[in-house]
């Protein structure tokens, strides 16, 4: 049986996973790469419409977004699950995004599947994945796997 204290740290722990999520959100959407990056490890990555890894390949992909074409999303994470174990952690969190896409209002929606540690008195991804369901202009409607996002099919739950 555990402590009280112990089952304190674990609430507090799986409360400041959620808020490591929300803020992912908020940085991402605002743009705010440098305090994006503080969320991610040293050797961080990111798998999803691309692959970069430490924080100074993460910040050129985020930052590289609107001149591919991705000019504004808003990302909701929601239905968390996360599997603590010690001072490591498995996310797993579904996506819904609105976005524009090409000048094109679209939408998306997939999986996360993170990996988090805890540094210090922080948690912070080691890896943050996400597989897309689908990716497309809002006119085109939306299924499972329907994508007009190249590099969003090659990050597809089933392509």
């Amino acid at each position: 049986m555990s402590t009280l204290e112990e089952r304190i740290r674990r609430l507090e722990d799986l409360e400041s996973i959620r808020t490591l999520d929300a803020q992912y959100c908020r940085l991402l959407d605002d743009g705010d790469w440098n305090a994006l990056m503080d969320l991610f490890t040293d050797d961080g990555e990111f798998d999803g419409l691309s692959n970069p890894r430490g924080k100074a390949g993460m910040r050129e992909f985020f930052s590289g977004l609107a001149a591919g074409g991705l000019t504004a999303f808003w990302h909701f994470i929601t239905n968390l699950e996360i599997d603590l174990d010690g001072d490591r952690a498995t996310v797993r969190s579904f996506l819904w995004q609105p976005c524009v896409s090409g000048g094109t209002s679209s939408i998306a929606a997939g999986r996360y599947t993170d990996e988090v540690v805890r540094v210090g008195d922080r948690w912070l991804y080691r890896r943050k994945q996400v597989r897309f369901h689908y990716f497309g202009p809002l006119t085109d409607g939306w299924d499972e796997n329907r994508f007009a996002l190249d590099s969003a099919r090659r990050a597809a739950v089933h392509a």
